[in-house]
């Protein structure tokens, strides 16, 4: 066998896998200005004044990018014996120790009967029990200031949620009113701003706005591997010649 026919399996894989790599950071590239488009709009719409909800006949024909993020203004009465919690947890002190804990999720049944749930905020672990947290059970009609959030994806390593001890591990209002048994519910939650709660709990105002954003640094690693392997062939192709001589 010649040298040019043992060339030709190793050369078919590298150039495969050489496709495949650039192909890879070729697609980061395009996950980079889809992230760096995201960030401006975030950015964009936590500037902007608050408004008035979408009304309910808007809700279905909302997309996630028409409102993530989207500072907005809200009137209803809450459903304090549906709340709910979302596992979670925030960083607390300088040097950035984090606290266990969960967001408090609430049904707001709007003046026309519809829902909309609201992420309340952060309780400690020792405060997820209602009755140690009285004060900031608001009775009657309240006005909620807050950012819509699109649901959550479920990760393929999120845990599942258990509907029995009330705690779920992912943002999703269409699983929440599934499990309250609700009616006429909005697929996006509100994130509650900062304005204090009686009692200091739940404490609002816990939106992550800061989005990595690593997607350059990836392309130019697939890259650098798409070279490394083509200079590793051409390597491979010298030697095979040498040894031929």
């Amino acid at each position: 066998m010649n040298t040019t026919r043992r060339l030709i399996i190793p050369g078919l894989f590298t150039a495969l896998a050489f496709v495949c790599l650039v192909g890879l950071g070729i697609w980061q590239l395009e996950r980079l200005h889809e992230k760096e488009a995201l960030l401006a709009r975030i950015a964009e719409r936590l500037e902007q004044a608050p408004v008035a909800l979408p009304a309910e006949s808007e809700w279905a024909a909302l997309a996630p990018s028409d409102y993530d993020y989207r500072k907005v203004t809200l009137t209803g009465r809450f459903l304090q014996q549906r709340e709910t919690h979302l596992f979670s947890f925030i960083a607390k002190g300088e040097r950035g120790d984090t606290i266990p804990g969960y967001m408090v999720f609430t049904p707001l049944v709007l003046e026309n009967g519809a829902t909309v749930i609201i992420n309340r905020g952060f309780v400690p672990e020792a405060l997820k029990d209602q009755s140690l947290r009285t004060a900031g059970q608001l009775e009657g009609p309240v006005s909620i200031t807050g950012l819509m959030r699109a649901p959550e994806k479920r990760g393929l390593f999120t845990p599942a949620d258990s509907i029995e001890k009330n705690i779920y591990f992912t943002r999703d209002a269409k699983i929440l009113a599934e499990a309250l048994n609700l009616p006429r519910v909005a697929a996006f939650t509100i994130d509650a701003d900062e304005t204090p709660v009686p009692g200091g709990a739940p404490l609002g105002g816990q939106t992550i706005v800061s989005v990595p954003n690593n997607h350059l640094q990836y392309a130019l690693t697939w890259f650098a591997l798409a070279l490394a392997l083509l200079g590793v062939f051409v390597a491979f192709v010298r030697k095979a010649g040498t040894r031929a001589a």
